[in-house]
């Protein structure tokens, strides 16, 4: 656009020119012939597109940010109320460099969630790595994406009976293989090849839940066909 209207910037200035008849027409015919040059009908039709894209372009920049502000939310030394289905959707974006390449991302959140006490930064952590390692298990199995996407399925919901709010995060991707379910949560242990896991992740996920928040922290696998992890934490 900076180019264009160099561009056109004579063209345009020509509209307030003051000069006798014969000099605007030379200078008339000077610009229709530069118009025809510089394809002014198409410039005409691209350029409030460039500007629509522009706009969609900062909106959609003013979002990534707003999210990232509340996403890298201070350290706390006490609980406050904490938006689990705003948490997970800023996540959901905060990650999406992680997972787009191999991975539709499919969300079914309660609409009335309950508003919980917590430590919003420590929970966003926890959604992070959960996210990422349901696109890395999903890579596993689709490669690059090239030849189809995998899916991951962010869930909440409400367990009135036990006052609690589930998240689940439920992807197709390799699974786990059994004799390994049982050491997930065990520090250090990680099923990813050298280089690529520190086997800290699911740990400190694991502490954050069950210690700071006094929730549970589970999965459900199949090896080849996916994994589910679940997250319930009590409402008060």
């Amino acid at each position: 656009m900076q180019e264009t209207f160099s561009d056109l910037k004579e063209m345009l200035a020509f509209f307030t020119t003051e000069a006798d008849n014969e000099t605007l027409l030379q200078t008339f015919q000077k610009h229709k012939k530069q118009a025809n040059e510089l394809d002014l009908e198409y410039l005409l039709d691209d350029i409030p597109q460039a500007i629509e894209q522009t706009l969609d372009g900062v909106s959609r920049v003013a979002i990534i940010v707003k999210a990232m502000k509340e996403f890298t939310h201070p350290h706390q030394e006490e609980k406050t109320a904490v938006d689990l289905n705003k948490a997970l959707s800023n996540t959901i974006l905060i990650s999406k460099n992680e997972w787009k390449y191999v991975a539709e991302i499919e969300t079914d959140f309660e609409e009335n969630l309950p508003i919980i006490p917590g430590f919003l930064g420590e929970l966003n952590q926890v959604f992070l790595n959960l996210i990422v390692n349901a696109s890395h298990a999903i890579a596993d199995v689709v490669g690059d994406g090239s030849d189809g996407k995998g899916k991951i399925t962010i869930r909440s919901k409400t367990i009135a009976e036990r006052n609690t709010v589930c998240i689940e995060i439920e992807d197709n991707g390799s699974g786990v293989k059994a004799e390994n379910v049982n050491r997930l949560f065990d520090p250090f242990f990680t099923t990813k090849e050298v280089g690529k896991g520190t086997g800290q992740g699911l740990t400190l996920a694991h502490t954050i839940i069950t210690q700071k928040h006094q929730g549970r922290l589970w999965l459900e696998t199949e090896e080849g066909s996916g994994t589910t992890f679940f997250i319930e934490l009590p409402q008060d």
